[in-house]
């Protein structure tokens, strides 16, 4: 059972919560609107035996896939991208469908940040053949032939986040953003003050390896947010947050 406790308390469903989720409207003109989803664990750790798909029940999975929908592209780091291996972001032919129902693209564009590129060449997504591939990388090395579509965009020194948003607003259309992790990204979008969403599953479990957090490397300055709804699924105990970053 599925029970919404904020704003207000009502029985509710995983999809019709991401259903009303509208991230397009509020999109500014120079970068996507940037919303970032992660499960923790009640200790606070990301992962559990180095990986956060363990985390989450599919009630979490659930989420997730509607948050996706939602958006023209989802961002991960290398380091989420050699865990969790990703294959096609959108497998499901009638969440495709329907996206293109309300003007996306059947497949959101997958954004990945590797500043080696040193990524799973043989994982689904690059070996399916479906939708396209932004990769951002300080890298000076040709990235081997793939199945599916990969493009390349180089950045000196550092990977310039501001601008690399900036042109995928403004080239490439996207206009809401979804950001999947892991810490280090997640650190930097904030350290940055470019995210305006965050999406928090609290598990009730306790990992105690002491791994990484929501975020890892982001400076001691404060960061207010505001509770926007509060979800439990009563029976695994989960808790789906949605949090506005205000300052």
């Amino acid at each position: 059972m599925i029970r919404r406790l904020l704003p207000d308390v009502a029985d509710t469903t995983i999809a019709e919560a991401a259903d009303s989720l509208d991230f397009v409207s509020p999109a500014p003109a120079d970068r996507p609107y940037v919303v970032t989803n992660f499960a923790l664990t009640l200790d606070g750790e990301a992962t559990i035996a180095g990986r956060s798909g363990s985390i989450g029940t599919d009630a979490d999975t659930e989420m997730l896939v509607g948050l996706r929908t939602r958006v023209d592209a989802v961002m991960i780091g290398a380091g989420t991208m050699r865990a969790e291996r990703y294959g096609r972001v959108m497998g499901d032919p009638a969440k495709r469908e329907r996206r293109e129902s309300e003007g996306f693209t059947p497949q959101p564009l997958m954004v990945i940040v590797s500043g080696r590129l040193d990524l799973p060449w043989d994982a689904p997504l690059f070996t399916e053949g479906q939708g396209e591939v932004v990769i951002l990388t300080t890298s000076d090395v040709d990235p081997p032939e793939t199945a599916t579509e990969v493009h390349i965009e180089r950045h000196e020194r550092a990977i310039d986040m501001p601008a690399a948003l900036r042109d995928l607003r403004i080239n490439r259309g996207v206009r809401a953003l979804l950001s999947e992790g892991g810490p280090r990204l997640h650190a930097q979008l904030l350290e940055e003050r470019l995210v305006d969403e965050l999406f928090v599953t609290h598990a009730p479990k306790l990992a105690g390896g002491g791994g990484p957090g929501l975020v890892e490397g982001l400076s001691e300055a404060e960061r207010r947010l505001e509770l926007v709804w509060l979800i439990a699924e009563v029976d695994s105990g989960e808790l789906f947050g949605r949090y506005r970053v205000l300052s």
